[in-house]
């Protein structure tokens, strides 16, 4: 079995299912590991990952990398796009591997089990773009203990890692210091 075959199962497996974006997320993966020197088939504690979609690629990248949030090594920047960037914490080199469909009108008229058959056999320079990059990591971002916490002094929930903010002296969390992603129903 190929290297590309036992990542892309391992993906599957994941994932659920087969789908286009397992298949690119497998490829875009084995991309951005090469180009720095990785073996996926090898545990790696000096990788994070930079995932730019919250799609099923992504599932892909964490299956194969062992990257997770949990671990704090794997890190989403939601700008939709389906891209990574790979680095190398001992090395600091880093890598952004992106998905650059040549044939992407093509793709779209074709049924999807045609589109993942394609996309898991045609060459590299036909469907990613690899650049090298730098990227600044702020420390409270590196896998670890963390660095700071503090209490919100309005919820009194703790937040973790520098993430609050300072309002009239206080430490606050961002959710009560800015504006909330959820609003809380009364009982």
């Amino acid at each position: 079995m190929s290297l590309y075959e036992t990542l892309f199962n391992k993906a599957k497996a994941f994932h659920g299912h087969v789908c286009p974006g397992i298949v690119l997320g497998t490829r875009l993966t084995i991309a951005g590991m090469r180009e720095l020197g990785m073996d996926p088939l090898e545990p790696q504690r000096n990788l994070i990952v930079y995932i730019e979609i919250d799609r099923c690629g992504s599932d892909a990248v964490q299956a194969i990398t062992g990257c997770s949030l949990g671990h704090r090594s794997l890190k989403h920047k939601d700008f939709g796009k389906f891209a990574a960037v790979f680095v190398d914490l001992e090395t600091k080199k880093a890598v952004r591997v992106a998905v650059y469909e040549k044939k992407r009108a093509e793709h779209d008229k074709l049924d999807s089990k045609d589109v993942i058959r394609i996309l898991g056999s045609c060459p590299e320079e036909e469907i990613l773009k690899i650049e090298h990059v730098t990227i600044d990591i702020p420390e409270n971002d590196i896998p670890g203990y963390p660095l700071g916490k503090a209490v919100c002094s309005i919820c009194g929930e703790l937040v973790m890692d520098n993430r609050h903010i300072i309002v009239d002296g206080k430490p606050v969390c961002k959710n009560c210091g800015t504006t909330s992603y959820y609003t809380v129903l009364e009982p």
